[in-house]
C-alpha cells in the first residue's frame, strides 16, 4: 500500500501548508516499520500543482495491468466532480471510500449524478466513520490540547518536538 503526500495541492494554492519535509516525515512516522506500507514521494518531487489524475497516470505507467484502488474520504468523494479529469481517475482506479462523520448522503449522491460511472467505481470501506480532521488536529495543537487519540504516538511526538502548528 502506497501512502502519497500531496505535493502542491491545486485546491490549496495560495494557502500556507505544512512543508513537504514535515508532511513526508510525519507520514513515515505513522507508517513506521510496517512492511506492507510504503511512503511514495512522487508528488512532492514533481514541480507544479499536484493532480490526482497525474499521480495515477504515473503509477499506471510504473505498474501496467495492476488493479489500483485510491483510498479517499467521503468528503473527497463528494468533491470529485470539481477535480481535474474525474472520469479519467475512475478509469485508472477504483475509489475505496471511508465514511466521514457528518456527511450528508445527498452530497455524495449529487457527485454520483455529476460524474458518469462514479457509482460503479466506488467501494465503501467497512469501518466506523472517521471523526478526525487535519484542521481539528492543528487547532488542538495550537490550543495546547492533547492529540494522542487522533494520531499515532510517533506523529504526536514529531509535531510537539518541532513546534508545528503552534501559530
Amino acid at each position: 500500500m502506497l501512502f502519497i503526500p500531496a505535493g502542491q495541492p491545486w485546491r490549496k494554492a495560495g494557502r500556507g501548508i505544512t512543508s513537504d519535509e514535515h508532511r513526508v516525515a510525519m507520514l513515515r512516522e505513522a507508517v513506521g516499520s510496517e512492511a506492507a506500507y510504503e511512503v511514495a514521494t512522487l508528488e512532492v518531487e514533481r514541480a507544479g500543482p499536484s493532480y490526482t489524475v497525474d499521480t495515477l497516470e504515473t503509477l499506471r505507467a510504473e505498474h501496467p495491468g495492476a488493479e489500483m484502488f485510491f483510498i479517499v474520504g467521503e468528503d473527497a468523494l463528494a468533491d470529485l466532480p470539481n477535480w481535474v479529469r474525474p472520469e479519467r481517475i475512475l478509469e485508472l482506479a477504483i475509489l475505496a471510500v471511508a465514511r466521514r462523520a457528518g456527511r450528508r448522503a445527498n452530497v455524495v449522491q449529487e457527485a454520483m449524478r455529476r460524474v458518469p460511472g462514479l457509482g460503479e467505481r466506488v467501494i465503501w470501506l467497512t469501518m466506523s466513520p472517521v471523526e478526525v480532521s487535519a484542521t481539528e488536529i492543528r487547532e488542538r495543537v495550537r490550543a495546547g490540547l492533547p492529540i494522542g487519540d487522533m494520531v499515532p504516538a510517533a506523529v504526536e511526538t514529531y509535531i510537539r518536538e518541532r513546534g508545528l502548528y503552534r501559530e
